[in-house]
């Protein structure tokens, strides 16, 4: 057994790879902060969103990017719910509606990689250049095909825009400083959300794939990607404690009152995760998809390698 990988996770608490089960723990840390929270617009939302990734949703086809799953938005909105509640736990809370806002965004953020039922070419990893443009664009369908509030999309759309990894917060105009370090929040758990993933090392391999389809040079080979990665990992880690204000700092708050364990489960997960790479990029360079044998996902890659192929 690998002691660097050898942690508790998340997943030891919260049975993250079922949709049901993560929104039932953003539902209870919500109501420890609201303790009247009306959750039928999230939840409606919540719904749709299942149906939506999952091919039961009018007009668009089943998420076919394994990197940019339905796994991967559930694990950003569970770390933005720890966010707030990490935050009420050091007396810091936010307008309700801005947080039903926020929870709503993360949910639809990825909704760019998704395709209609018409298009039938390639998988939706084509669309990564466009991904947040895309989002905002279904969210724009959906808030008025639902008959949303034009105001509470103006919100969203800023929300989204917000995950972009290039997008510079500081030119984003927020109505409030509230508004602007709750998007800060969102950007960080969709960050973090991706980073401690315990499959994380093994999705990355997907990613390439991804980033492969929708031309994105760079990256030559999947090495290439895990090289990167380290590189990924400290503009993420500078954007956190920068450009997002170390929002992230609440985490730890929220681990001590939510679970009595005194430190940042994800940011453990997160050094886990890169403390691994590094041992393969040392010493597995040749067999290093010997090494990444999580979930079964290896697997699921080389079906989809083989169905690549015909």
């Amino acid at each position: 057994m690998d002691p660097i990988r050898n942690r508790i996770f998340i997943t030891d608490l919260i049975k993250t790879d079922f949709p049901q089960s993560v929104y039932e723990e953003v539902q209870y840390l919500i109501s420890l902060v609201y303790l009247d929270y009306d959750f039928t617009w999230l939840s409606r939302v919540f719904k749709d969103v299942v149906n939506l990734y999952g091919g039961n949703f009018p007009g668009y086809r089943q998420c076919n990017t394994p990197y940019h799953d339905l796994k991967h938005v559930t694990d950003a909105l569970l770390v933005f719910a720890s966010l707030v509640h990490g935050a009420f736990a050091t007396g810091l809370s936010f307008r309700e509606k801005h947080i039903t806002l926020a929870l709503i965004s993360i949910l639809l953020h990825e909704t760019g990689y998704l395709q209609r039922e018409d298009d039938l070419t390639g998988t939706g990893a084509k669309y990564t250049l466009v991904r947040a443009e895309r989002s905002v664009e279904f969210l724009d369908f959906y808030f008025a095909a639902n008959g949303y509030d034009d105001g509470d999309f103006k919100l969203c759309r800023e929300f989204i825009i917000c995950t972009d990894m290039n997008e510079d917060i500081s030119e984003v105009s927020f109505d409030s400083p509230e508004t602007e370090t709750v998007a800060k929040m969102v950007a960080t758990a969709c960050i973090i959300g991706q980073t401690s993933d315990r499959n994380y090392l093994e999705k990355l391999l997907f990613l390439f794939q991804e980033l492969n389809e929708a031309q994105v040079f760079g990256f030559e080979t999947e090495l290439d990607l895990l090289e990167n990665t380290m590189e990924f990992y400290r503009r993420s880690r500078s954007r956190l404690e920068n450009e997002l204000g170390d929002v992230q700092s609440f985490l730890v708050h929220h681990f001590l009152k939510r679970w009595e364990i005194g430190y940042d489960m994800y940011a453990d997960a997160i050094e886990s995760n890169l403390a691994y790479l590094g041992h393969l990029l040392e010493n597995h360079r040749n067999d290093y998809r010997e090494k990444l044998n999580r979930g079964g996902l290896l697997k699921r890659l080389a079906i989809l390698e083989e169905i690549k192929k015909k």
